[in-house]
């Protein structure tokens, strides 16, 4: 439940629950009193009576006057009849009231005289000239009517209210009391269901941020998806805010290892190049190639070394860019006949100093076109071939590498197939993940950072594309990854540079 929504439950329940437990109150505080002054008489309580007695009374005795009055018109004697004493007495007993008759200075009719023993000595004589009601030391309320009888003697009527007026004084002691403890009540209830919806859950979210503080990311809070209020929002948010926390931790975490791992796998691989160059140069320095052929076979050597070096560094350059999603490309349209033909010369030719066979084809139109970065689609062939070539563990010389292109309607289709030691099934899910190896010792005479084909993957996805892997352990791996075709729909410039930092 909303806030805005218990709030104005709250603010109803301020008004609505005192009234209602305000009327259950005087509604029993008034019986209460009507039972404790033995007035009861087993009827429904008159309200009327208990509020205000001064005002109901006179108004009840008004109105029995004048009933009285208009009967002795036709009947000047009527009050002589005690049936009709006994009716008066039994209609106004539903006021709590009765009447006594006095004939000179004794009683003529009375209904009872236990009751009439309270005031009877109380009561004024005929003639007194009190018009209304009056009060009777004993606080009781009395109207009196004087009148003849037939005989000439005098007579008097006295109504007389059974409820005392202090009953009204006691009824608002004890509703002033009722009142404050109502008030008192709905006060507790309210505050503790508010309190209980506000103040806990508040306090449960101050305990959970503090121990995202520490550190601690696997407090979860006891959250309700049912819940749809704020509180439950703000669960939620919490629960979100720490996943995403747990996994940004995990994900440093992780990073970190992949650092220590890169760091380690760089100086593995940038030792053993080093360690050639030193051992050739030195070899140079004291003569021990002795004739220029062999000196040429070292210069070569230490060249290829450093060429080796200047490769793993722009690797890791690369990698660099990548991770922080700043690698920059430059698209044009490409037809694929002639840039993959380039390519393929200059692999074949660097292949063919390796002893390795390389076959081409290319099965799209002569007009196919891709629009990519030809630096960085170069770059996923070479680290796709040199790894290929890395892994042919081939020594007789009978290694061999497919390139084929395929047509697939609104794309194209790279494949690049070795006759290499291939790959587990296992491995092939992870082997575009970063720093992974097959080959899991350092000891492997291979080396590799276990970034390259990670990098590939990067670049292909950054076109649009996508990358996969088939192998068979012994028989060779094909790589496959696919490219859009350039489909024209409106002239406009051919080449775009693109940032990844504003992907």
């Amino acid at each position: 439940m909303r806030f805005r929504t218990k709030l104005l439950i709250t603010s109803l329940a301020i008004v609505i629950i005192p009234m209602i437990l305000a009327l259950g109150a005087y509604l029993a505080v008034g019986r209460y009193l009507v039972h404790e002054q033995n007035i009861d008489n087993g009827r429904v309580v008159d309200y009327g009576m208990v509020a205000d007695p001064g005002g109901t009374f006179s108004e009840m005795t008004d109105q029995l006057v004048k009933e009285i009055l208009v009967t002795m018109l036709v009947d000047p004697f009527v009050l002589e009849n005690e049936a009709y004493l006994s009716e008066i007495d039994q209609k106004i007993a539903s006021k709590y009231a009765y009447i006594i008759v006095k004939k000179g200075y004794s009683i003529y009719y009375v209904a009872d005289q236990e009751k009439a023993q309270e005031v009877i000595y109380e009561l004024p004589g005929f003639g007194t000239d009190i018009k209304g009601i009056y009060f009777t030391s004993s606080k009781h309320l009395v109207r009196q009517m004087d009148f003849y009888f037939s005989d000439g003697d005098q007579g008097s009527l006295y109504i007389i209210s059974g409820i005392r007026t202090g009953l009204t004084t006691s009824l608002v002691i004890y509703m002033a009391v009722a009142i404050i403890l109502i008030l008192l009540v709905t006060s507790i209830l309210l505050t503790t269901w508010i309190g209980r919806s506000f103040f806990r859950p508040i306090d449960e979210l101050n305990i959970a941020m503090q121990h995202i503080k520490d550190g601690n990311f696997d407090y979860m809070l006891p959250t309700d998806v049912k819940e749809k209020g704020e509180i439950g929002a703000m669960y939620r948010n919490y629960e979100d805010m720490r996943l995403r926390l747990k996994e940004s931790a995990d994900e440093k975490i992780d990073r970190e290892k992949q650092n220590k791992e890169l760091i380690s796998n760089i100086s593995h691989d940038l030792k053993t190049p080093i360690t050639a160059i030193k051992g050739y140069s030195q070899g140079l320095l004291e003569g021990v190639a002795d004739s220029p052929e062999k000196q040429m076979k070292y210069i070569k050597i230490i060249n290829n070394k450093a060429n080796d070096m200047n490769n793993l560094i722009n690797e890791l350059t690369l990698y660099s860019s990548i991770d922080n999603n700043r690698i920059p490309y430059n698209f044009v349209k490409i037809n694929v006949a002639e840039y993959f033909g380039d390519c393929i010369e200059e692999i074949g030719a660097d292949l063919e100093s390796k002893s390795v066979k390389l076959n081409y084809s290319n099965l799209t139109t002569p007009d196919t076109q891709i629009v990519a970065d030809p630096e960085q689609i170069k770059r996923v062939i070479n680290n796709v071939v040199s790894n290929s070539v890395k892994y042919l563990d081939r020594d007789d010389g009978s290694g061999q590498i497919d390139i084929r292109i395929l047509d697939e309607v609104d794309s194209i289709r790279i494949e690049l197939e070795d006759n290499g030691k291939g790959i587990a099934q296992k491995d092939i899910p992870n082997i575009f993940d970063r720093f992974y190896r097959t080959d899991a010792s350092r000891n492997s005479k291979q080396g590799g950072s276990g970034i390259g084909l990670s990098i590939v993957k990067k670049i292909i996805e950054d076109h649009g594309g996508y990358i996969w892997a088939t192998s068979h352990e012994g028989e060779g791996t094909c790589m496959h990854f696919v490219l859009r075709k350039y489909i024209e729909f409106s002239s406009g410039a051919e080449t775009v540079t693109v940032d990844n930092e504003t992907l």
